[in-house]
């Protein structure tokens, strides 16, 4: 239980609404405070689609206490354990340049309060503390879509916030990050956190049966929820998928109660796999999720299963807004910026590192392709610099700018940087797209498979991709036609959607499964709803193919 309380608390804090179907944007920011970023294998054709992040205007009235012009001094708290991994913070805060705010709101017995400001050229970051008065054991807090706002275009909705709860203070440190930062040395913005909010997890018995690959339907009637439907698949030897769909009466619950599917084997908690994804909206709205177990971890033994979810408990109604004046003067000694203009690859143009942005916290890299279709191709990237090697994580392309991926490198502590210091970049594990999810009326690239005796009997076919043997298995549940697919081979990285026919008449397949380029998963199940005939064309949008041993390396400077 604690270790699922510890998961949901980091994507609370983390302001996770996902949306579909930018699961690569949703991966990204759920592991945007580890040295791993995930890179989804779109499941839908509109894989550009930005996010759709809500924004909810509460008004209330409270004082706000007016920020003095910007004081540079250390701030004597201890941040460590909640900036674990962020040395370039850590450093800056180590040589005075926090600015201070101390500024501060209670409302609702719950206090937030707002210490240190740090701002350069590659981001905005502010250290706070939320004091929540005495809090139960099962209290989870957030601090609810916490934005920068102004007239100096602080409006960026690439912005998160998460807290840590200190046992030994009784409160919570909180950190704030925005890739926003002023264009002048000075400027004048507005905080605002639109909520608190407090929650407890909850279990509610969920009694599935693994024999039956039907869908099971069981009412919930809890935080907003009615019912959830769950489908049991078996991903070969290995894998168990659980496939849900929640619907709920209050739509707003979705975005704090996420629902999860748990096991008990004799007693003992079964947690899912790593990989799944969590309220991708069905056909009609629905909740859905996808989650992976371990076959042998729910097989044998005396297994039951809970459907584990978050239930608010308190409401501290917002807006909760602080005028601040932010400058990023003292960080201007120590940052670098270098126009690079130096292709990717050796003797391709297909991407190219366009700049570089050395900042006292941070570095940041940005990557331009002349194909917006297809994602960075790589999976693992590094700075080499001064002998150290330092772990980057992707960011979503700027809003307007497609062509454009953005790669952020976290600076060590102990680590200086001048123009003169050696500087590598390191590309490694390349996944190559073949084809295109862009729906067209050109279609010569596509090659039909042709499915013939569709019956309840499951049926194979092999096909050859890029060399690769690919396994299609297709049959009919119900009145429904699922289509599975999957290599032996690890190296296929896996067919993203399928369609039945061309043109307008083109029916798409709903994804059952959503999968990551480079994580070593190539099977995938669509299902075709209320599906007629014993024969189907059926295409896919593209494949991708996995090289984990390529590598491109980038000399910057000298």
């Amino acid at each position: 239980m604690k270790k699922l309380e510890n998961m949901l608390e980091h994507q609370l804090n983390e302001g996770q609404s996902v949306t579909y179907p930018d699961f690569e944007s949703m991966w990204e920011r759920i592991e945007h405070n580890t040295t791993t970023s995930f890179h989804a294998r779109m499941s839908s054709s509109n894989q550009k689609r930005g996010r759709n992040w809500s924004k909810i205007a509460l008004v209330s009235s409270f004082s706000v206490v007016l920020a003095a012009a910007p004081v540079y001094a250390a701030v004597h708290y201890n941040w460590d354990t909640m900036l674990h991994g962020r040395g370039g913070i850590q450093a800056v805060l180590a040589q005075n340049l926090g600015q201070k705010l101390d500024q501060s709101i209670t409302k609702g017995g719950v206090t937030l309060k707002l210490h240190t400001a740090i701002v350069d050229e590659n981001r905005t970051v502010i250290l706070f503390t939320l004091d929540v008065g005495q809090r139960q054991d099962n209290e989870i807090w957030r601090v609810n879509e916490m934005t920068l706002k102004g007239t100096e275009g602080a409006n960026s909705s690439e912005a998160y916030n998460y807290l840590n709860w200190d046992e030994k203070n009784q409160i919570y440190n909180g950190y704030f990050e925005s890739e926003w930062t002023p264009k002048r040395d000075t400027v004048n913005v507005e905080l605002v956190a639109d909520n608190l909010n407090a929650f407890s997890t909850q279990e509610l018995d969920l009694p599935l049966d693994l024999h039956s690959q039907e869908t099971q339907s069981f009412p919930i009637e809890q935080e907003g929820m009615r019912s959830i439907e769950v489908k049991p698949f078996t991903q070969g030897q290995e894998k168990m998928l659980f496939s849900s769909a929640i619907i709920f009466d209050q739509p707003e619950a979705k975005g704090w109660a996420y629902p999860n599917i748990v096991g008990y084997k004799n007693g003992t908690l079964i947690n899912s796999l790593p990989g799944g994804t969590f309220g991708t909206p069905g056909e009609k709205g629905e909740y859905t999720a996808q989650q992976y177990f371990k076959a042998e971890d729910v097989s044998g033994g005396q297994m039951t299963y809970k459907l584990q979810y978050m239930k608010k408990e308190k409401d501290v109604n917002g807006p909760l807004s602080f005028d601040l004046q932010l400058s990023k003067k003292q960080m201007e000694s120590g940052t670098i910026k270098t126009s690079l203009n130096l292709p990717l690859e050796v003797g391709e143009t297909d991407y190219t590192l366009e700049n570089m942005i050395v900042s006292p916290t941070q570095i940041r890299v940005t990557v331009r392709s002349k194909d917006i279709d297809n994602s960075f191709p790589y999976k693992k990237y590094t700075l080499e610099v001064a002998g150290k090697t330092l772990e980057g994580n992707l960011w979503r392309s700027p809003e307007g700018e497609p062509e454009l991926t953005v790669l952020r490198f976290e600076r060590p502590v102990d680590l200086e940087i001048t123009q003169e210091t050696p500087i590598t970049f390191v590309a490694k594990y390349k996944v190559t797209q073949h084809g295109s999810y862009k729906i067209t009326n050109n279609n010569a690239d596509k090659i039909p498979l042709l499915l013939t005796n569709i019956s309840q009997k499951k049926q194979t076919i092999i096909q050859q991709l890029s060399g690769y043997p690919v396994k299609w298995t297709y049959y009919m549940q119900g009145s429904d036609l699922y289509v599975e697919t999957g290599s032996e081979d690890a190296r296929f990285g896996g067919i993203n959607q399928t369609h039945i026919g061309l043109g307008k008449e083109r029916i798409l397949g709903k994804p059952i499964t959503v999968n990551f380029a480079g994580d070593g998963n190539n099977k995938a199940i669509d299902v075709y709803k209320d599906f007629k005939g014993t024969e189907a064309t059926i295409y896919m949008f593209y494949y991708t193919t996995d090289d984990p041993d390529k590598e491109s390396r980038v000399q910057i400077q000298p």
